[in-house]
């Protein structure tokens, strides 16, 4: 009998203690907040995603540049019509240098990923039809007038970043 009642007080003494107290929980639940707080500030997915358009802008302007002087090898140094000393967008409005680059030096003009509108509706969408009836990469091209060099820019850089290919 004894026995049983020094069981019956180990089991009610232990039953009390087996949980966590709200204390606990609470600085548990704080903790973690702490470190969800860390981990979002150390990701920053605006500036990912803005590091991504920034990245897809300097391959544009490679392309379009590197597209240009194929062009210009091919017609003995000859500087697609539209280009001019002036900066100019690459749009139909602008430097319309569609029709002497697609397709036969790059398959379409690619288009800024926030603010170009090419053939399908919406940003970023690449300029494949030239006879569309506007498009505007959201890039300008220049040509230096002392040098001849050619300089394709990025207008709508992310993060204070200054995207721009001479060559």
């Amino acid at each position: 009998m004894k026995l049983f009642k020094n069981l019956k007080k180990q089991k009610g003494h232990a039953s009390r203690q087996a949980g966590f107290t709200l204390i606990e929980l609470l600085v548990v639940i704080g903790i973690l907040a702490v470190l969800l707080a860390i981990t979002l500030i150390a990701i920053n997915p605006a500036r990912q995603f803005s590091q991504a358009n920034n990245t897809k802008r300097r391959s544009d302007v490679n392309a379009l540049l590197n597209a240009v002087n194929q062009s210009m090898a091919d017609n003995k140094g000859a500087i697609p019509a539209g280009i001019t000393g002036t900066a100019k967008n690459i749009s139909k409005a602008g430097a319309d240098i569609c029709l002497a680059l697609v397709p036969t030096y790059i398959a379409a003009l690619p288009t800024d990923p926030t603010t170009g509108v090419g053939t399908l509706s919406g940003a970023g969408a690449a300029v494949t039809d030239c006879a569309q009836a506007t498009y505007d990469t959201g890039y300008t091209i220049v040509q230096d007038a002392t040098t001849k060099r050619l300089t394709v820019t990025a207008i709508g850089a992310e993060l204070q970043d200054s995207i721009s290919v001479t060559r």
